[in-house]
């Protein structure tokens, strides 16, 4: 996974750098997608190709669209606001070292970009590339993350259910990582009854992806995770710890990726790094 994930800092650095757009803003759209980070995302999208045999170059510049998604809505979720953060990884956030206007501008490019590198990607076929971009703008869009967000905000200050805690990171942080399993199945042109499959492997891994993090807001490690301890606390916020205590929520995420994992046994595929992956976002320190 070092080197995949090698792959896409240098596609990344390389999309940025050949934009024709103001200094200003490439810089702000470079400085948050350089903060580095776990890349799951895009390391989803190629591992499911490779768990398909196929060549996993395919999949590399949709693999940096959803990471500049991702990116993009980091950017947003720090301003004043909504989070109202000073740190991300570890590093001041965009609006911290250029000012709202071109953080949130940079957001938008980045958001924006997206879709003109799928579209432009000449190693997917015309019916790939209409697939990709429509289920990418319904995961990131009202349907997906941007509906979570609102859910998540909306849920401040209150006593949520574990339905509404769920229906918040299925959509805030689930769907963008079932975009990456479900775009990598696409390229690899699997079948519908094998994406379906996927989509429910990357459904429980997103959940469990939520929960690992609402644990580590109580006992992770500053330094490591790059952001305050107990920011969630801090803003009021309902998690899982929270619902069903810290040792309720460890559980519930040991099942999420019990689950993932045995789904994916249906799949006539080599699934050893998807099961990899499950482990590891259980594990995971940050």
């Amino acid at each position: 996974m070092l080197q995949v994930n090698e792959q896409i800092e240098k596609e990344l650095s390389h999309y940025i750098s050949v934009l024709n757009a103001p200094q200003i803003i490439k810089d702000a759209m470079d400085y948050s997608l350089q903060a580095g980070g776990k890349r799951i995302r895009p390391i989803l999208l190629l591992a499911t190709l490779q768990s398909f045999g196929q060549d996993v170059s395919k999949g590399i510049t949709t693999a940096c669209s959803l990471e500049m998604i991702h990116t993009y809505s980091l950017i947003h979720d720090d301003l004043p606001a909504m989070d109202n953060d000073d740190l991300r990884r570890g590093k001041p956030t965009n609006h911290i070292v250029f000012g709202d206007a071109y953080a949130i501008l940079a957001g938008d490019g980045l958001l924006t970009y997206s879709f003109q590198l799928i579209a432009q990607d000449p190693k997917l076929s015309p019916d790939q590339k209409v697939r990709i971009i429509e289920f990418l703008a319904q995961c990131s869009g009202p349907e997906g993350m941007v509906g979570g967000q609102v859910a998540d905000m909306q849920g401040e200050n209150q006593n949520l259910s574990i339905d509404q805690l769920e229906y918040i990171h299925r959509n805030k942080t689930g769907k963008l990582l079932s975009f990456g399993v479900v775009a990598g199945a696409i390229i690899a042109e699997a079948s519908n009854e094998q994406i379906d499959i996927m989509k429910t492997y990357a459904e429980n891994i997103g959940l469990a992806f939520q929960i690992r993090d609402d644990i580590l807001d109580i006992e992770g490690n500053e330094e490591i995770i790059g952001k305050p301890i107990g920011s969630d606390t801090g803003n009021l916020k309902s998690t899982y710890p929270a619902l069903l205590t810290l040792e309720g929520a460890k559980e519930r995420l040991h099942s999420h990726t019990s689950i993932a994992k045995e789904i994916i046994k249906d799949l006539n595929i080599n699934t050893r790094l998807l099961e990899e992956i499950a482990d590891l976002i259980e594990e995971r320190d940050h």
